[in-house]
């Protein structure tokens, strides 16, 4: 194009000169270009006018500088250097094409719950790279000193009570790996951690011990909540008003490179599943627009009706699991202590699978949109979930630390020491137990209860087998399972620092028996719904349980007093208060008064000032940024009816001529 106007304006004296219009546009096109210094590559031109527009940028007998060379070859090494590299990642990406085949088989609703596994497990991963950076490896490499005997401390115990030891009354190997009594003298509890007393070293480990959960945590937090924020924009663009035809879906839809018979088959149930979401939602809005006042009254009542229901099984839920974690924790002494152990997971395993297909066979009872079954039953499946663990650390407080309780063995040391002379090894131990448990319940469900249940139905006919059918993949139960494992490993990194390695291998095991239970024992859900309207949803359901996880490790950091018998803060009323002995020890006194002020409530105020303007400033721009985006979007709307209105002049204007009057192709 641009090389044609050129040679058109350099043409042959018996050539039709150019006109003054046309060689004015191409001379203004030509200034534009050669001034301007946007990238060649980004320019909207074909390959052979690029070449043309850098030939016009760098003129004939112009040489450039060896600098602006060498920068230039740089960026584009450097260009092609991160391409190559984005194209290796995507070539080794974990599990791109299962999720492929997953969402064009079955939709992005239940593909997104294959990619929160893949996001759990990088969560894990970075969390088990940072524990060993700082704690394991200066732990093997310093070669901290002994620290000695412990305390030989007194126990004014009653008869009844025996401390717990180290040594495990049923000999049984698998028992004690399922327990975690094989890794109580491991790195995978804290008892094992021990070092001497803080000195001249240069690198604490009692710090790094204390810091690596909280900034784990940390981390998770960012990731969690920049992976929310990345979906916020793709919300308003499911609004009605500018959802995308269904013509352009239909035209547009097909990848014309696809070679592989496998891979259109996939691309065909792809854009199937596509197609019947967006015709299912577009007849739920015109059902709810069609509504009158009376079946809108109706509806809520439903809806109220349901949710009661739904909060009674929440409540009995809770108090069942209270009351088997008080039983267990009241009755060690007796002979079926050994069952006894596993007696708060096996309820809460049960309640919580239980639970969830009592949810949903009250919530299909109405007549809901899927969007509205799925958020309706993740919600109460989070307060189940997340109630039940707050429920179980409450009851772990009581027994363990007293927590609301008086007793004698615990006033000495603010714990029960007669019952747990290592209670954090005990409570590490629970969580281990729990975290154990439901990844055996995990397989245990996929290959005792889903495999036979196809093999029956596909065996026998009848009208019940035709009933009972292959399961349903229910997203919600299987996104809750996993976030409550999540955020047991996450409460446990304290008294357990390696649990995350162990939760990354169930969440890779957990993803290929997800899958084999959804490709072979699992039918096709009839009701289909949007990945970005769930996946907002999963990463709010992992902050909470986040937060349910923080809440009580901040409270055991800074305010109990840690075991006298094993682990790093033997000596200290509380492992945060090595946190103002290692600042009086390692600190000059200017850095000790800058830390205290920054403390002090003297910051504290000035701090929340400022965050408070800066608030106001990200509001006030939100609110300034939606108003132009509404403003495009009105002018947008504005062109295409303009363009609309010259096309239908265009038509009646064509329409008037006679035929012998339409212009010809040269002209």
């Amino acid at each position: 194009m641009l090389r044609q106007w050129s040679g058109q304006s350099g043409q042959a004296p018996g050539d039709r000169e150019p006109e003054p219009a046309a060689e004015e546009l191409w001379e203004s096109e030509m200034e534009r270009l050669c001034a301007s210094r946007a990238p060649v590559r980004t320019l909207p031109y074909a390959m052979a006018d690029k070449r043309f527009i850098r030939q016009l940028r760098e003129p004939e007998g112009v040489k450039t500088s060896c600098w602006q060379s060498w920068q230039r070859r740089r960026q584009m090494a450097g260009r092609r250097l991160r391409e190559a590299a984005q194209r290796l990642a995507r070539g080794f990406g974990l599990w791109e094409g299962s999720l492929y085949e997953i969402g064009g088989l079955f939709g992005t609703g239940i593909q997104s719950y294959f990619t929160f596994l893949r996001f759990l497990l990088l969560l894990n991963l970075l969390t088990v790279l940072v524990t060993a950076s700082f704690v394991l490896l200066p732990l093997a490499w310093l070669h901290p000193r002994d620290p000695g005997p412990t305390m030989n401390l007194t126990l004014q115990c009653p008869s009844s009570h025996q401390p717990q030891t180290g040594v495990p009354k049923f000999h049984n190997q698998l028992w004690n790996v399922l327990t975690g009594r094989a890794f109580s003298n491991t790195y995978l509890f804290y008892g094992a951690y021990r070092v001497g007393p803080e000195g001249s070293a240069a690198y604490s480990i009692r710090l790094a011990y204390l810091l690596s959960p909280l900034a784990c945590l940390l981390l998770c937090f960012c990731g969690t909540l920049r992976r929310m924020v990345k979906g916020l924009p793709q919300k308003p663009l499911l609004d009605r008003d500018y959802r995308v035809p269904l013509s352009a879906k239909v035209f547009s839809s097909w990848d014309f490179c696809i070679q592989v018979r496998e891979a259109a088959t996939i691309k065909k149930h792809e854009i199937s599943n596509e197609f019947k979401v967006e015709l299912e939602e577009t007849h739920r809005l015109q059902q709810v627009q069609q509504q009158s006042p009376t079946q809108r009254a109706c509806h809520l009542l439903s809806y109220l009706r349901v949710n009661v229901l739904i909060g009674l099984l929440v409540v009995g839920a809770i108090s069942a699991i209270f009351w088997a974690t008080k039983y267990s924790q009241d009755n060690k002494e007796e002979s079926l202590f050994v069952l006894l152990q596993y007696l708060p997971p096996g309820v809460i395993a049960l309640v919580n699978f239980l639970g969830p297909l009592l949810f949903v066979f009250l919530v299909q009872l109405e007549n809901y949109s899927p969007n509205t079954e799925v958020n309706l039953i993740l919600i109460w499946c989070v307060a189940l979930k997340l109630a039940s663990l707050g429920m179980f650390s409450f009851s772990l407080g009581q027994t363990v630390l007293c927590i609301g309780r008086n007793k004698t063995s615990c006033e000495p040391h603010g714990y029960n020491a007669c019952d747990y002379q290592c209670w954090e090894n005990s409570v590490g131990q629970e969580l281990y137990k729990l975290s154990t448990f439901n990844f055996l319940l995990t397989v245990a469900f996929a290959f005792l209860v889903s495999l036979p249940r196809r093999l029956l139905v596909e065996r026998f006919s009848g009208r019940f087998w035709t009933w009972l059918d292959r399961e349903e993949f229910l997203v919600p139960k299987n996104v809750l399972d996993i976030v409550a494992g999540q955020t047991v490993t996450w409460m446990g990194l304290f008294y357990c620092p390696l649990l995350p390695l162990l939760n990354s291998v169930f969440i890779f095991l957990t993803f290929y028996i997800k899958k084999y239970t959804l490709l072979r024992n699992s039918r096709a859900s009839p009701r289909l719904f949007r990945a970005s309207s769930s996946t907002f949803f999963f990463q709010l359901v992992l902050l909470l349980g986040l937060l349910l996880a923080v809440v009580p490790l901040g409270y055991v950091v800074t305010s109990i007093h840690s075991s006298w018998d094993c682990g790093l803060f033997t000596n200290y009323s509380a492992p945060w208060q090595v946190v103002p002995e290692l600042v009086a020890l390692r600190l000059p006194p200017p850095g000790q008064r800058a830390l205290h002020y920054l403390s002090s409530h003297a910051f504290s105020f000035p701090l929340l000032v400022t965050l408070s303007l800066v608030l106001t400033v990200c509001v006030s721009q939100s609110r300034a940024n939606a108003r132009a985006i509404r403003g495009l979007r009105k002018q947008l709307l504005w062109q295409v009816q303009e363009k609309w209105h010259l096309v239908d002049d265009l038509s009646r204007l064509l329409a008037e001529l006679d035929p012998g009057e339409y212009p010809c192709p040269e002209s």
